[in-house]
């Protein structure tokens, strides 16, 4: 897919199933913007711009999308409608005259109140790390049409911006922080969306490419890049976060679920199996078991002896890892072609998202009191989609940290206190120096429980 400074071109088309809704635009509760949530906004008081009635629900165009040209007829000033008060993440939806110069991050609205505020927008609001990697929007009013840049290019299709910096390149994060909140917000619009992207890389977009042309059927505009005069009729800035690698569907439109998100990314990159084999009384069917080999850190250093433990209760394996340059749609198909996962507790489990339904993910998880963090990750996520989970937590035994430190270490006998020191200090002793050695004869009842879960479907 050929890269230009302006635009990104889009090749496949997956289209979405087409939702019939209705256009309910809602005030949004907001706290008060202080220096704690990382965003300024003018002192004009934000009951002045914000929107505080909701717009008669609009027509339904044909296909059953809803036209901004509805919006655009009803004569009543449309305000920004934003939420502020989101633990993760801060969203603003504009309606109206909006204006987009990419190069210069500015948004203008036109509006009789005057207004200005900055964002950025990704979803991690609370992480100053990430958010250094993050281009900060501005988003100004004008009130008279001279006050505002002149239109370059104007259309009817609306426009979510969004930034895929922060942790850009790992599988949990890109799925966490960008894929999955953009399944969110913008599956409303059938594909009938424009996405304006900043920070973003060719080869980031090359690899989800499917994603991406699946839930937008228009070229991606490099935000950081484009030097025109964008008009839109409807901009959503930045994305919905509803909690990690899941969807909460009491939030969304229709009860949108992480079930949808599986059957969309199965359907975007075109994967075959819906379901995992049933064995049942078919003792010669072999289901097949996929072990991430992490290279770096957490390290199965015994994966060659746990792939011969799972061979002899009848599992086909495989042992495979994901990096930069791998495939990934090739890869989607072998995630795809198993009928379990699992790995030691990283990014890598993020590929859980190809499996199909009723697998069974398994979870190794480190010392160092992760068991909460590793469930939260990836194990709410996977039964989210309906998948089996299980989470092994490892012994001292079974951790190279018994190589490092003396048994009666503080690592050992009170990682809280490691805790403590803060998450660098627990990142490097528990998830960067620590690599693991599965007591095979212990692990051997996880997968036959594995086993039982495929001849119980």
């Amino acid at each position: 897919m050929g890269y230009d400074q302006k635009l990104i071109r889009s090749s496949s088309r997956v289209k979405c199933r087409k939702l019939h809704l209705a256009f309910v635009t809602t005030c949004c509760c907001l706290v008060s913007v202080t220096l704690l949530v990382g965003y300024s906004v003018s002192s004009t008081k934000l009951s002045s711009w914000l929107w505080n009635h909701a717009v008669p629900a609009a027509a339904p165009m044909a296909g059953g999308r809803i036209g901004s040209q509805n919006l655009a007829a009803d004569k009543r000033e449309l305000k920004p409608v934003c939420d502020f008060a989101d633990a993760r993440s801060v969203v603003c939806e504009l309606e109206g005259d909006i204006r987009i110069h990419g190069n210069s991050s500015s948004i203008l609205f036109a509006s009789s109140s005057p207004a200005s505020w900055q964002m950025k927008p990704h979803p991690r609001k609370d992480d100053p790390n990430a958010l250094s990697r993050v281009t900060q929007i501005s988003v100004t009013s004008f009130t008279a049409d001279g006050d505002a840049p002149r239109c370059a290019v104007s259309g009817s299709t609306p426009a979510i911006v969004f930034s895929t910096g922060g942790y850009m390149g790992n599988p949990f994060h890109d799925f966490t922080d960008v894929l999955i909140p953009l399944f969110i917000t913008s599956f409303q619009f059938d594909g009938e969306v424009r996405f304006l992207v900043g920070d973003i890389a060719p080869w980031w977009i090359q690899k989800y490419e499917p994603i991406l042309t699946g839930l937008s059927r228009h070229d991606i505009i490099d935000l950081n890049r484009d030097d025109v005069v964008r008009c839109f009729p409807h901009v959503i800035v930045g994305l919905r976060f509803h909690k990690e690698m899941s969807i909460d569907p009491s939030r969304t439109q229709n009860g949108l679920s992480m079930l949808d998100f599986g059957r969309f990314v199965r359907r975007s990159f075109a994967l075959r199996r819906e379901s995992a084999t049933k064995l049942g009384a078919d003792r010669d069917k072999k289901p097949r078991l996929l072990i991430i080999a992490r290279r770096a850190t957490r390290v199965l250093e015994n994966v060659d002896q746990v792939a011969r433990a799972a061979r002899g209760l009848g599992f086909e394996v495989v042992v495979a890892e994901a990096g930069r340059k791998t495939n990934l749609t090739a890869f989607a198909r072998l995630v795809n072609s198993c009928d379990g996962m699992m790995g030691v507790h990283g990014a890598g489990l993020a590929n859980f998202v190809f499996l199909p339904m009723n697998t069974t993910l398994i979870q190794v998880v480190p010392l160092g009191q992760l068991d909460e963090l590793a469930r939260v990750d990836f194990g709410t996520p996977a039964e989210d989609m309906e998948m089996k989970y299980l989470q092994y937590g490892i012994s001292e035994e079974e951790s190279t940290l018994i190589e490092r430190y003396p048994r009666d270490h503080t690592v050992f006998k009170d990682p809280t206190a490691i805790t403590k020191q803060g998450w660098t200090a627990r990142r490097s002793v528990y998830l960067l120096n620590q690599n693991v050695k599965i007591d095979v004869v212990r692990f051997r009842d996880v997968l036959i429980q594995a086993l039982e879960f495929l001849r119980q479907e």
